[in-house]
């Protein structure tokens, strides 16, 4: 029998809850088809590989959804640090913690040692550009015997358990690293299941690995295909062609049967970005205004058919200590008249992008476009593939984007986010922003280690961030992911980090 989604449990810790509940098969429309081939089970998903599951790009999170890789630590139910290749840790100074492994082996044979691990993380330290995970600190990793491990930061990092549960620092045994500097999962990985062969950027091929120290999976393997196209997902789903369809468009969401549509609270915020360092949105007056003239509620049911919220800031229902903490944004800059902008902005074009692997995204982009167009601008839309842009974006290409982020994504802590997206050495920082004063609260929010006073630090960042109006929230989205009839065992993440593990199979 399938549960339904437990509600999110309050907040431990320095972080939201990562909801650990598992949904299960039943039966009704979407649910038949083919069976699964000797335990296989099939997985649609939306976002291709951009750098060949490396994790130091934005494949990072398909290794942690298909239970290829770990870090030392993952996040439990209540979203605080747990054992996962490190089996208990403890903090000696402010800057240096130590961890002790547990007996495991990596896929290709060899075993989980302290000088594996100080490999793999110093190979996370060099890549360029560093993982976001890595954007607001230094690590060094020493190998004190073969079981245990020494970690310093630069300055202290309180929440260091949490960071090392990303899924950019997965502990990759020595093969996955080439001289080259590229960085291969296939067989390299500790979790229960193994790549065995990627085709590009549409198909990979996952076998059991028998040798997993939590156990031998309910499921022989698994085999996914990337479906950019969200109504080709759900179609999947319907037909039988696929088990598991992440990330239902929600346009298609209420044509599935009640019994294999899974609403997810999710940390997922859609933004509007603006880039500050080139192009119209240099001037406050010209972001001030497009703020002002777009409508996130608007979307809500009309482009997200009520699978959202309206955001009044970066983070929304599933973090559950931000509304009550929130600071009134003050010191904006004055908005110009739609007169100031025709004027401002006379002869040129407003380089609006969006991306087409979350359904949604090009709808609302159009929605966006008229708000913005009724304010005086003249608007270009340029609506691509994910993997086909990303570089664009982070080379400040565009003048504006409509983007959709998971908050919580990188470490678990809302502080690691606004570090890698709005300071101005981060590494995701799409907006281009460099601010003083943002960077000042963000630092003072990194190194506070007292819960409630981390939690009030992170809210007056927030509020500095949108007083520059580098970007503009309109809705927390509600995440829909589609399972088959008798398909147990899936999680349900709000970080959209996790989707199989040992127990998932097809009754």
């Amino acid at each position: 029998m399938r549960s339904t989604p437990r509600h999110l449990l309050a907040a431990l810790a320095l972080t939201p809850l990562l909801a650990g509940c598992f949904a299960q098969g039943s039966g009704g429309a979407g649910g038949g088809g083919a069976a699964d081939v000797e335990g296989r089970l099939r997985v649609a998903l939306a976002v291709p590989p951009v750098k060949a599951l490396s994790p130091y790009s934005n494949d990072a999170t398909l290794l942690s959804k298909l239970a290829v890789a770990e870090g030392l630590t993952a996040l439990d139910a209540q979203g605080t640090a747990a054992p996962a290749l490190a089996t208990s840790w403890k903090r000696d100074t402010a800057t240096t913690w130590t961890f002790e492994l547990r007996k495991a082996t990596f896929q290709d044979g060899t075993p989980v040692t302290a000088q594996a691990v100080v490999t793999a993380l110093a190979h996370a330290n060099r890549v360029t550009p560093k993982p976001r995970v890595l954007s607001d600190v230094e690590l060094a990793a020493r190998a004190v015997d073969a079981d245990t491990v020494s970690l310093t930061t630069k300055s202290a990092d309180p929440v260091l358990p949490l960071r090392l549960a990303s899924p950019a620092l997965a502990i990759l045994s020595a093969k996955a690293y080439a001289a080259d500097g590229s960085t291969s999962p296939v067989g390299t990985g500790t979790g229960p299941f193994r790549i065995t062969s990627l085709t590009g950027k549409t198909k990979a091929t996952l076998d059991r690995y028998d040798g997993y120290w939590g156990g031998k999976a309910k499921s022989t393997g698994i085999d996914v295909t990337w479906i950019a196209d969200g109504t080709a997902r759900a179609n999947a789903l319907r037909s039988g062609t696929v088990d598991i369809a992440e990330w239902i468009p929600t346009a298609q969401a209420k044509l599935l049967d009640q019994g294999t549509r899974h609403e997810v609270p999710s940390v997922r915020t859609d933004s509007l970005i603006l880039n500050t360092g080139d192009g119209l949105f240099t001037d406050p007056a010209l972001r001030a205004a497009a703020r002002r003239s777009v409508d996130g509620s608007a979307l809500v049911g009309s482009v997200f058919s009520g699978y959202a919220d309206p955001a009044h800031g970066l983070f929304g229902p599933a973090v559950p200590w931000a509304a009550d903490q929130r600071v009134a944004v003050t010191g904006r800059a004055a908005a110009a008249t739609p007169d100031q902008v025709k004027a401002k902005a006379a002869g040129k074009i407003l380089r609006l992008a969006t991306y087409t692997n979350r359904a949604e995204l090009p709808e609302a982009a159009t929605v966006l476009q008229q708000q913005l167009e009724k304010a005086g601008f003249t608007v270009r839309q340029d609506v691509r593939e994910y993997t086909q842009m990303e570089a664009d974006l982070l080379a400040g290409k565009y003048d504006a984007l409509v983007f959709s982020r998971v908050t919580l994504l990188d470490t678990g802590d809302a502080v690691a986010y606004l570090a890698s997206d709005f300071t101005g050495t981060g590494v995701y920082n799409i907006a281009a922003l460099k601010d003083a004063s943002v960077d000042r609260a963000i630092r003072a929010a990194a190194e506070e280690s007292d819960t409630a006073k981390r939690q009030q630090k992170i809210m007056r960042a927030e509020a500095d961030i949108l007083r520059t109006d580098a970007v503009v929230p309109l809705v927390h989205e509600k995440v829909v992911q589609g399972i088959a009839t008798g398909v147990e065992g899936v999680t349900l993440d709000p970080r959209e980090r996790a989707l199989i593990t040992l127990d998932t199979h097809r009754e």
